[in-house]
């Protein structure tokens, strides 16, 4: 009876989950690759019971195969923590990029542990790019944050 409360809970937490947060969730490995581009509940399961079951992530990570790369970071979720942030506060934050402070820029860059003058800076120079128009949505602009930070 216990097992049927736990698998409960489990679809439960699945059925809960925003799925636009289940980008990219299940890492590297052999079973991320065999269900690269998929969305929804099952491939995710499927790739991470894959890269689980024949321990290919861990072997990927050590070696730098199967779409793993050994100096990786543990991102600890920072990258949905600034795309939540950014769902609610977009139209503020393009106000703030623009004119290059405000608490939304301060905000984001705790969120990123990064400088915050820097940041400030940053977002300012590169508003044409993580702003092109007026439709873009929550997804693309925190692409565009990471990719300028990468720069």
């Amino acid at each position: 009876m216990k097992k049927l409360y736990i698998l409960s809970a489990a679809c439960a937490a699945l059925l809960a989950t925003n799925p636009v947060e289940a980008h990219d969730s299940t890492g590297c490995g052999l079973g991320s690759m065999a269900w690269r581009g998929q969305s929804g509940i099952a491939p995710q399961v499927l790739a991470v019971t894959t890269n689980g079951t024949f321990g290919n992530q861990t072997f990927g990570i050590t070696f730098g195969t199967s779409g793993c790369d050994p100096n990786g970071r543990v991102s600890g979720g920072t990258q949905r923590m600034v795309f939540s942030f950014l769902e609610n506060n977009m139209e503020q934050y393009a106000l703030d990029a623009a004119r290059g402070e405000g608490e939304t820029l301060d905000t984001l860059a705790g969120i990123l542990n990064v400088d915050k003058a820097e940041f400030a800076k940053k977002s300012q120079q590169n508003f044409a790019a993580i702003f092109p128009d007026s439709n873009v949505d929550a997804i693309f602009v925190t692409q565009q944050i990471f990719a300028m930070l990468k720069a």
